[in-house]
């Protein structure tokens, strides 16, 4: 028995060296990583190195030549266009295969301009752009592209859900709309303006502002206005310290308001809003800590300890996905070449024990569950899970299976001959 101990030992010491040797896949990261949403990139990197390693901790990717390790190369875009566009250059000057983006919808969309455009240059460097989180509707319809693949449900997916729970409340009738003002911002307002138009037309729309990107320090003559409208409901897309400010500028000046959100789960809001939030503050997502069963507990608590600083704390099961799709995606192809793998992408589905996804193949748009989940004080005794530490935490109030998220597309997809 010691020496089948022995063995195995070696066995598993000569697989992981032979991983370590082989040429690594490499996925090139280009996210803001300084600047004022530096937090969310370090949060998204946080996320891709924790599905890498689980990828590299079995072994790597298994080609025709072997199995190969997966490799995450950081670019810098300083959270703008231009910079963006001149860290893809270096990410294609590096012939890296994959290009992972998506914490804003207008750095989105002009990468996919340039790898459309760099892919019909460079037929023997084409690179796949992998989305996972830029949710502006038009990168899936009218700007959708056989190189591009979202794994976030778009902006008028999430607002449908969040619509949907604004339906049953009969207590919601002004709703005031606040955004960031660039392209995702501007989309978030008019597809509430739609729906609510639609599902609740008796709701009147108190307010429709938009504020500059990264630039807003003190909140307060918002929410003054938000107050004077008469508001008993905010919508907002807002993220990143843009949505923490406004929530703390509310808190500040007891603003007694429902908030439906996209992102208010995370980035330091809970502490920001604090006990004013509790049964008040909504978020929709594709997951959160609180949804229950064993599987789920335990792929929170492996990346609890992986990051244990509560500042970390902040987990996307949707670029867990992504990876998972991509390396199934990197086999079934037998190669990393663009055109393959985007073919063994589409259509292409994802099982596990608390999640399941497909890859639509008419728009490169995955279609997978979401949930409303409303705020909660930990010590209440409601929630498992609290976020960042903050004592604070979200508990499902709707949930929303894939086929109920799917919305049409309006994409005419170009594909290669």
């Amino acid at each position: 028995m010691h020496c089948r101990k022995i063995l195995l030992v070696l066995l598993m010491c000569l697989v992981a060296s032979v991983v370590q040797a082989a040429e690594p896949i490499r996925l090139g990261m280009i996210e803001g990583m300084s600047g004022a949403f530096a937090n969310a990139g370090v949060s998204v990197e946080n996320n891709l190195r924790f599905a890498i390693e689980q990828v590299n901790a079995r072994g790597g990717v298994k080609l025709p030549d072997g199995r190969h390790p997966l490799e995450l190369v950081v670019f810098d875009s300083m959270q703008g266009v231009e910079d963006a566009l001149q860290q893809f250059k270096k990410l294609t000057d590096q012939r890296i295969p994959f290009v992972l983006e998506g914490n804003s919808s207008a750095v989105a969309a002009a990468l996919l301009e340039a790898v459309n455009k760099h892919n019909q240059r460079m037929p023997d460097n084409r690179v796949l752009f992998l989305n996972y989180s830029a949710v502006d509707p038009v990168l899936t319809n009218e700007q959708c592209s056989f190189w591009h693949f979202r794994f976030d449900a778009n902006a008028d997916m999430r607002m449908h859900a969040l619509v949907q729970v604004i339906k049953n409340d009969s207590r919601a009738k002004r709703v005031y709309l606040i955004g960031q003002d660039y392209s995702f911002g501007r989309q978030v307002a008019k597809a509430a303006r739609q729906q609510l138009a639609v599902a609740r037309p008796d709701i009147v729309i108190a307010g429709d502002e938009l504020h500059p990107v990264g630039k807003v320090k003190d909140f307060a003559p918002y929410i003054a206005k938000i107050r004077a409208s008469g508001a008993d409901t905010v919508i907002t897309g807002n993220w990143g310290n843009d949505l923490t400010l406004l929530v703390k500028a509310a808190k500040d000046a007891g603003l007694n308001v429902k908030f439906y959100t996209f992102y208010a789960n995370s980035l330091g809001a809970p502490a920001a809003i604090g006990d004013a939030g509790v049964g008040s503050v909504r978020a929709v997502a594709e997951w959160h800590p609180n949804v229950g069963g064993d599987a789920s507990d335990a792929f929170y608590r492996n990346f609890r300890v992986r990051y244990p600083q509560p500042k970390d704390d902040y987990l996307f099961l949707r670029m867990d996905v992504m990876v998972d799709m991509l390396v199934t995606a990197i086999e079934k192809a037998h190669s990393t070449d663009a055109v393959a793998v985007a073919k063994a992408l589409e259509g292409a589905q994802y099982k596990s024990r608390f999640h399941d996804a497909t890859m639509r193949a008419s728009d490169h748009q995955l279609i997978q569950p979401l949930y409303v989940a409303v705020m909660q004080k930990l010590s209440d005794g409601g929630i498992r899970f609290d976020n960042e530490g903050s004592g604070y935490g979200f508990k499902t109030e709707r949930y929303f299976p894939s086929a109920t998220t799917a919305l049409p597309t309006s994409c005419k997809m170009q594909r290669p001959n």
